[in-house]
């Protein structure tokens, strides 16, 4: 398993707009908004006949008590056969599948994203079990990237390093942040931002072997946790990830906007008492790259 081309792969990714989502009609009492990101997280809302205000005001049906979130941000209606979302001059828009809109119609499985909550919009004759399956997909998943949550991760984690103790297996773990991401939130907006920590997740799921543990641990924070790899190979593969991240083209509307990341890697060892002994040396050598000027590996 030896030589710089051990990651070595070509990654090509495409982030498309998707408005592909099959139409399955609706009816009134069969559709749900479920919170997958942010605030309220595996809330649901039922959607009817009655038009439904989302907002910060206290008047509203669906109440965001958020600084993203306007007073009267977005309404959904009911038109007969399906329901719309409208934006209502919000300030920070309203978006369905990382598209700004001003009205648009709502399709199962839909995402739908107010200020920093993200929704999913579920409809359909099963739409009572599509919610109990969304629920039990959130224990494990992050609502934003799709990719494994710190609850899954930090699981997993225990379990990994409780086998090497006793098989004295060869433990690694990665972390990395994406470089100045509050400019990105800054600049661009939260919807911007939501969709570079999608883009850089599904360029690092690409990159990331079978076997290892790619999580998303915190806001624009992972982990890649790789059982039975020592730490020279785990460096290999966290700068590939770096070079996968920086050579990708991340845009937002329109505007490019250059992504980087800095990683620490750090290895099991033999007298680690606590997940948090390896987890906290990775840390300090996340700190490190970061010290050294970011975009780097230590």
């Amino acid at each position: 398993m030896a030589g710089d081309d051990l990651f070595e792969t070509t990654v090509e990714v495409t982030v498309t707009r998707d408005f592909t989502r099959s139409w399955r009609k609706s009816t009134p009492g069969q559709a749900f908004l479920v919170v997958i990101a942010g605030p309220r997280l595996g809330h649901r809302v039922l959607l009817g006949e009655e038009t439904l205000d989302i907002g910060r005001g206290v008047g509203c049906g669906f109440q965001l008590d958020l600084d993203s979130v306007s007073r009267l941000h977005a309404r959904v209606r009911w038109d007969g056969t399906r329901h719309f979302i409208e934006d209502l001059r919000s300030t920070n828009g309203t978006y369905v599948n990382e598209n700004r809109v001003g009205e648009h119609p709502l399709a199962d499985g839909d995402r739908v994203g107010i200020g920093k909550v993200l929704l999913k919009y579920l409809a359909g004759g099963n739409v009572e079990a599509a919610y109990h399956e969304e629920i039990q997909r959130l224990m494990r998943y992050d609502g934003l990237t799709g990719i494994f949550n710190r609850s899954h991760f930090d699981e997993t984690l225990h379990n990994v390093l409780w086998r090497a103790r006793f098989d004295g297996s060869a433990v690694s773990l990665i972390l990395f942040d994406l470089d100045h991401f509050k400019r990105v939130n800054d600049t661009h907006g939260h919807p911007a931002g939501d969709a570079v920590l999608r883009q850089a997740s599904a360029i690092v799921s690409q990159v990331v072997p079978p076997g290892t543990i790619f999580a998303r641990t915190g806001g624009e924070e992972f982990a890649v946790l790789c059982p039975g790899v020592p730490a020279a190979h785990a460096w290999q593969l966290a700068e590939h990830i770096r070079r996968a991240v920086e050579a990708s083209a991340f845009t937002a509307e329109g505007t490019r906007i250059p992504v980087t990341v800095s990683l620490g890697v750090a290895e099991r060892a033999a007298t680690d008492q606590t997940p948090e002994a390896l987890y906290e040396r990775a840390d300090t050598q996340l700190y490190a790259a970061k010290s050294a000027g970011r975009n780097c590996v230590r």
